[in-house]
């Protein structure tokens, strides 16, 4: 089980941790070991743990990312010891693991990072992730640790993705606005009327909300992960999400093929730069023949980026439909636009994207 809690959930009002909180969610980690499963904590709360050690906790959180880096690098030393604590009241060591986007999308770290968390598994360590939020480049980043958390969980092939919040799981409606919303118990497939629900942003102390908490099951669930989004408070809560009890929270089933880890990457981990439109014939190519995307078939080209960086792919229709990594820059792509490979000048690639770096999004 990969098992995630959010900043709301384990610090107060001013940004503190709350001692209780994680205890209980290192209580509810301990509890799913003595069933005799293995479990990666992924949490949250480093910015908000720093942030009131140098006086800048409370209601007005930061924005600028220099800030919110130092406050992270204050931070994840003083969470670390709280869930240190709490582990070791229950018998338990902890290891603190910060991961990256590159770390899913360069295959030799991913391995260094699956083959670590493997390892401390097999140690009977219980590993504690987060985002290594004091180094990491805005344009590099998750964003947001519901993300980080599906990656880990189709790293190591878990059974079962757990996202704890602060709400009982994907509702009908807000119940802010809406005394009857109800839980939704069970998601087969995604649609945009669904993810309309999940609304916006988080609290001002957390970057997530249930908008991110549906993404992460979304990623998970093309990982072949089975995903619950559940309220952080409800007790037994882990359990009861391994057991599949009733009402435990919102049940996201799992597709039945997995997308290969690279490609998962590409559609759901790095951000895109710009944009492709191709025409008719490319994007009946790309979606049935799952070939590379040749210069010939781009019509127009948006946005300015570099040869390796990722892109989104649209139809005439303006409908993005794939992603990818692109073989050249904005500049060079939109002079060989619409040309066949034989009109393009010698050294100079047909291949806009190629297959393997390609991915048709959900």
């Amino acid at each position: 089980m990969v098992a995630k809690i959010g900043t709301s959930s384990i610090t107060d009002d001013h940004g503190d941790v709350d001692v209780a909180a994680v205890s209980k969610f290192c209580a509810e980690i301990a509890a799913v070991r003595s069933a005799g499963h293995r479990v990666v904590a992924v949490t949250s709360g480093a910015i908000a743990a720093g942030l009131p050690a140098v006086g800048l906790g409370g209601a007005q959180r930061p924005t600028d990312a220099v800030t919110l880096q130092a406050a992270s690098a204050i931070g994840q030393s003083r969470l670390m010891r709280v869930y240190d604590d709490a582990f070791a009241g229950l018998g338990l060591v902890s290891g603190q693991l910060l991961l990256a986007p590159l770390d899913f999308g360069i295959r030799q770290q991913y391995l260094h990072a699956r083959g670590t968390l493997l390892r401390l598994l097999d140690l009977g360590v219980v590993p504690v992730v987060n985002e290594n939020d004091a180094i990491a480049d805005d344009e590099i980043r998750f964003g947001d640790n519901d993300r980080l958390s599906a990656l880990v969980a189709h790293l190591l092939r878990a059974d079962l993705l757990v996202l704890l919040t602060d709400a009982a799981g994907l509702l009908t409606a807000d119940p802010r606005l809406d005394t009857s919303a109800s839980l939704i118990e069970e998601v087969v497939e995604f649609d945009a009327e669904l993810e309309a629900l999940a609304g916006g942003t988080g609290t001002v102390r957390g970057s997530g909300g249930m908008a991110s908490k549906v993404q992460a099951a979304k990623i998970a669930s093309w990982a072949g992960v089975k995903a619950v989004i559940a309220s952080a408070g409800r007790d037994r809560v882990l359990v009861d999400a391994l057991d599949g009890a009733p009402g435990v929270g919102t049940v996201v089933q799992p597709r039945s093929t997995r997308m290969p880890a690279r490609k998962l990457w590409i559609a759901f981990a790095v951000k895109a730069s710009g944009r492709i439109v191709v025409d008719d014939g490319a994007r009946r190519a790309l979606l049935d023949r799952g070939v590379s995307l040749l210069a010939a078939g781009v019509r127009s080209v948006e946005g300015r980026f570099t040869a390796q960086d990722a892109v989104e792919i649209a139809g005439l229709d303006g409908a993005t439909f794939a992603k990818g990594i692109v073989r050249a820059g904005s500049n060079d792509l939109t002079a060989a636009a619409g040309r066949q490979s034989a009109d393009l000048p010698e050294g100079v690639s047909s291949v806009v994207v190629h297959r393997d770096d390609l991915v048709v999004v959900p």
